[in-house]
Formats: C-alpha cells, structure tokens, sequence
C-alpha cells in the first residue's frame, strides 16, 4: 500500500496541540520559502539551460561520451493551500485535496542517459525531519501530497500488536515483518503465512487481495509457469498486510465477508490506528482505495517523514505527544522489521531488504508504490538522534530506476551509508540498462543536493 500537518491552520484558524507545534526553524524556513516564491518568475521555468560538454561528463559517468546535452534547471516549488489537515482542524472544514497537477515544476532528481543524451528527467522531492519534527534536509516540496500505499503497513499493523495478537497467535519477528512488508511471493513468504493461517485457523482462501503481478521475484514466476502452477493470493506482495487483518477479525469476533470495506470494523479500526500515528482523526482522513482493494490514505510528505522519524526511534516521542502510547508496538515492529529485512521485501533484486541489509540495525526502508519511499534512520553509530526521510518521485519512479538511485543518493547525503555500503548498494545507485548481449547501453544518474534548512535562511 502503499495528510497531516503540526502550527495554525490558516484557512480555519484552529490549533495544533503544543507537542506538535512549528519550531523556529520551520517557521522561518516557511516565511523564507514564500518571499523566494513571490519574487520568482515562474515563467523562466521554461527555459532550457544548455550544459558544456565537460559538465556533461561529470553528470554521466564511463557511459555518456562528451558531447552536450539540454538539461532542464531544477525549478522552485510554488506552495499550494488547501494541504491535508491534522490535528490543528479537526473543528474546521475537511480540507480539500490537492489538485492533480500542480503548477509549480519540481526539480530534477534524476536523469537517464544514453550515449551523452538525457532521454528522461524524473521530478520529486524529498525530506528529512528529525524526531522533534523539524526538517533538517530538503529538496522540492514537502507539502507534496502523497497516498502511502505500502508505506502504510507498519503503521497499521499497530492495531494487531496493541490488541494482543502476538501473544494470541503466538506471532514471531519473521511473522511481524511479513505484516509489516511487500514480500516478493518466494516460497519462504507462503511458507511464513501459511504457519499463521495454521495457528489462527484462518484459511488462505479468503484473501481477498487477488493475485495481479505475484510472484514479483522473477525466479520464483518462472518456476511457477514452467510447472503449470496458477500463483495464489497468498504469493501476493500485500497479503501479510490482509493476514494481520483477518487475525484481528478472529480476535474481535468479526465476519471475514467484505473485510476489505472501509465500513467494515476491521478497517476502521486500521484507519483509526493510522490516523493516531498521524496525529490526527479519521474523520480528517484522505481516503482511496489501494490495488490490493483495502483503503489507503494521503498525507503530506513531511508527515510520511516525521511519521517514520518516530518509526526510528518511538522511546523518544515526548509523554505530553499524543502519539506517546504507541510507542511499545511500533518498537517491536521496528525491530522486527530490522531484524528481518527478507520478510520486509525478499531475498533478491529488492531496495528496501538490501538496502536493511547493507546497512544492519542503522536504516529501516519501507516503500510504497508510484515513487514513494519512507526510511526510518536509527539513531547510534555516529547518529545522535533518529530522524524520517521520506521521498517521492513525481512520475512513478521511471520503471524503479528513479526512486532507486534517488534513494541511495538520499542516503549517501543524509550519511546512512558508510563506503561498504554504497558498494553494496551500487546497482540501485547507478542503475544500469543493457543490452542484448548484456552490455551497459543507459544508466540512471542521480544528482542533487539535499540542502540544510539552515542554508534556505
């Protein structure tokens, strides 16, 4: 699978419970942010900027030759109104979405580059705020709205672990993190399922997330076609997310009929526990409806980062923060998660798994679908305080090119990885394509900068 805001609102005046207040810095950020907009001619966004031959080189690397190239200059991001709401308004109106195309332009974070020529330039933006909710790194704009789709899982999965469903069913590490992930349908995945179905006494026939593109990992597919083998729904990436749905329906009593419906009581239970992690209501929630069919819900990105700035490190959430009580839960599905990275995505060709891997107890990766991504970064080991990062790439992430070097990118910048650890990750660094004959013929190139807030000053 993959709204909402701490401050005053200023279309309804209400306001933001103190631990979720703006701090000084992003008060000035903001005010600094809107006078660099007033005195910005949006129409020069337009214009193209042809690069010398030798800046070329240096953006793409052993493939491009040196010859020139158009590149498009990252442009800054106009604020809209109307951003999803939290806490602060929940006696106003019900904010209004916004709208499907913005105009302001987003800048450049990667490009694909075949033979000296930037065929694509893939847009976005990406945040990161620290536990405190103050942003410390920033490109594009944070008040992008973004459906969480899969990023929502360990947030969710929440309203199981406070219920008591893993002492109920007896649930382990492995079993949390399928819950909490978008597995890849490998045969240790159905086995895992299959053992909480077992103990709970829940049949696998009522998943109700289809089987539309399982197995993602390629081996196992091609195994499954050459031995005739139509997969189920239980090799689909989002059937740990519906199996902790079910348990919660054994444990409260609930029909297993229609539990994909918002309506449904396991699903406002979700959205509720969701909207707490958020800080804010479920009457205040943006609702869609995700491809697995469950509802899913949109916030702003700074709210996906602050959201996994607590996923980080929940002990540290202030007592006087309403989101203080669900600490317990989101530790031991953090630690879950971190534990077991090949339940989270699986064991090959997966970002969120090698880049847990490459980095061991320091990053948490959880992705959601068209371009976003949520990393929680642990404090320890040369972090004094855990911080969110969240990233979203404006037109999907380019066949997983873009968000995968944007990421690595990310986390370079934001020092996540050590040097053992950018080598590790160098494939999603650099994607490359082939050809034929398996020869490097493009690569995706990520380059920008993360900037400081204390810079935009």
């Amino acid at each position: 699978m993959s709204p909402l805001r701490p401050g005053e609102d200023p279309e309804n005046g209400s306001a933001r419970p103190a631990s979720a207040a703006k701090t000084p810095a992003r008060k000035a950020w903001v005010q600094a942010h809107r006078r660099h907009e007033a005195a910005t001619n949006l129409a020069a966004i337009s214009e193209v900027v042809v690069v010398p031959a030798a800046e070329l080189t240096a953006i793409t690397g052993p493939v491009g030759p040196h010859s020139p190239a158009a590149i498009a200059p990252p442009a800054t991001p106009a604020r809209i109104p109307g951003r999803s709401a939290s806490r602060k308004n929940v006696r106003g109106a019900r904010p209004v979405p916004r709208p499907a195309e913005s105009p302001a332009t987003s800048p450049v974070l990667v490009r694909q580059v075949r033979g000296g020529v930037v065929e694509s330039r893939h847009r976005g933006s990406v945040v990161e705020v620290g536990i405190d909710g103050s942003i410390r790194r920033l490109i594009g704009d944070p008040e992008t709205v973004v459906n969480l789709r899969s990023a929502v899982k360990p947030f969710g999965l929440v309203a199981l672990v406070e219920t008591g469903g893993v002492a109920e069913f007896d649930l382990s590490p492995a079993e949390l993190a399928i819950m909490a992930g978008s597995h890849s349908g490998e045969d240790l995945h159905v086995r895992t399922l299959q053992g909480v179905f077992r103990r709970a006494g829940v049949t696998q026939q009522i998943l109700a997330c289809g089987a539309e593109g399982a197995p993602l990992d390629a081996l196992t597919a091609a195994r499954l076609a050459r031995d005739g083998e139509k997969p189920g729904p239980v090799r689909h990436m989002c059937s740990g997310q519906h199996a902790s749905m079910l348990l919660l329906c054994r444990m409260n009593n609930w029909p297993f009929e229609e539990y994909w419906r918002a309506d449904h009581p396991v699903q406002r239970l979700y959205a509720a526990t969701v909207a707490r992690a958020f800080d804010t209501t479920p009457e205040m929630l943006i609702f869609s409806t995700d491809a697995c069919g469950v509802p899913t819900f949109a916030f702003p990105l700074y709210e996906v980062a602050r959201a996994f700035a607590m996923l980080a490190d929940p002990g540290a959430i202030l007592a006087t923060d309403a989101r203080a009580g669900l600490a317990p839960a989101l530790i031991r599905i953090r630690d879950a998660m971190v534990a077991c990275p090949e339940m989270v995505g699986g064991t090959r060709e997966r970002l969120d798994s090698s880049v847990m891997k490459a980095a061991p107890g320091r990053v948490l990766s959880k992705g959601g679908a068209e371009g976003l991504r949520g990393f929680a970064l642990l404090p320890g080991e040369g972090r004094a305080a855990a911080s969110g990062v969240a990233l979203k790439i404006e037109d999907g992430g380019g066949f997983d090119r873009a968000v995968s070097a944007a990421s690595v990118e990310t986390l370079r910048q934001v020092g996540a990885l050590d040097a053992a650890a950018l080598r590790a990750l160098h494939r999603y660094h650099r994607p490359v394509a082939l050809d034929p004959r398996g020869e490097p013929v493009a690569e995706a190139v990520a380059q920008f900068e993360l900037v400081p807030v204390g810079e935009l000053l």
